[in-house]
């Protein structure tokens, strides 16, 4: 009895497999974007749903590596999973890898000022001037966008991790037209986990830049972290999502429970049963896939 009990489920579970729709990886396109007046090409993974479109955006931004060598890595400016999330709900996405990372190179314009002595942070960083110099880069990938037939112009919405949710925060500031929200996935700057777990440098300054996006901000934003979050720690996120939130856009956020057998600063990677449900809700929310 108990043998053909496991027969069946393990015929279940075959089912269940095979009804699963193929991985889709990403097309990997050279865009020619446009950033302070100069063109400049750029690496961007693009996910398409079949069909001429139009089709609903989402624009990803990436976080970033502590050192040259590994930003030089980068590989996947967004999960391929994560990815694949968007299409099945018939989402396009078009991630850009910005200058001074990965395949696109170039200069660093994003470097903070961060400065650690042993798990000292001895110097004041500019947040802001991070957040503005990388969302230049969104805003290139959106007027790109809005000239592609397959692009809904209505239907946008923007979201990043960790420096790339920090951008992402950046962009809601200026309220591009089309844009019906933006999604932060762990965001912030400054973190150095291996001298300083859970404490980042100076986070208080990055209190002041969220406040002052947040001023700005009018669409709906959903904020989420991980409580064990070896870059930001469990409670400046919540300071900064109440500073941003004194502006008086309509904002959530969600603080799960800690990522099993990750940092939590990995929520988008390997939380997924944890940020599902609370963005399936917002993307119903904000009618991204409405007709």
């Amino acid at each position: 009895m108990r043998s053909h009990l496991v027969a069946i489920l393990l015929a279940f579970c075959a089912v269940a497999a095979a009804q699963q729709p193929p991985r889709v990886e990403p097309e990997i396109v050279r865009l020619p974007l446009v950033i302070e007046g100069k063109t400049t090409e750029v690496v961007a993974h693009i996910y398409k749903p079949a069909g001429a479109g139009p089709f609903p955006l989402v624009i990803h931004s990436h976080g970033r590596a502590g050192t040259a060598v590994d930003r030089a890595k980068l590989e996947y400016p967004v999960p391929v999973g994560h990815g694949n999330y968007w299409l099945r709900k018939g989402v396009a996405v078009v991630a850009p890898v910005r200058p001074g990372y990965g395949a696109t190179g170039g200069a660093d314009v994003e470097n903070s000022g961060v400065r650690w002595r042993e798990a000292e942070c001895y110097t004041d960083p500019d947040f802001t001037s991070v957040a503005v110099h990388a969302r230049r880069t969104v805003v290139a990938t959106y007027h790109w966008a809005l000239q592609q037939p397959w692009v809904r112009k209505d239907r946008i919405l923007v979201q990043g991790q960790s420096v790339g949710g920090l951008t992402t925060v950046g962009v809601a500031a200026l309220n591009l037209p089309g844009v019906v929200g933006t999604v932060n996935f762990a965001g912030g700057s400054g973190g150095y986990p291996e001298v300083s777990p859970g404490k980042s440098c100076k986070p208080e300054r990055l209190t002041l830049t969220y406040r002052e996006f947040g001023r700005l901000a009018k669409a709906p934003s959903l904020w989420l972290y991980a409580q064990n979050d070896n870059y930001w720690g469990p409670d400046m996120p919540k300071a900064w999502h109440q500073a941003y939130a004194e502006g008086g856009s309509d904002t959530r956020a969600v603080f799960t429970g800690p990522v099993p057998e990750h940092d939590g600063h990995q929520l988008l990677l390997h939380g997924g049963r944890m940020w599902s449900m609370p963005l399936d809700e917002f993307v119903k929310k904000v009618g991204l896939t409405a007709r």
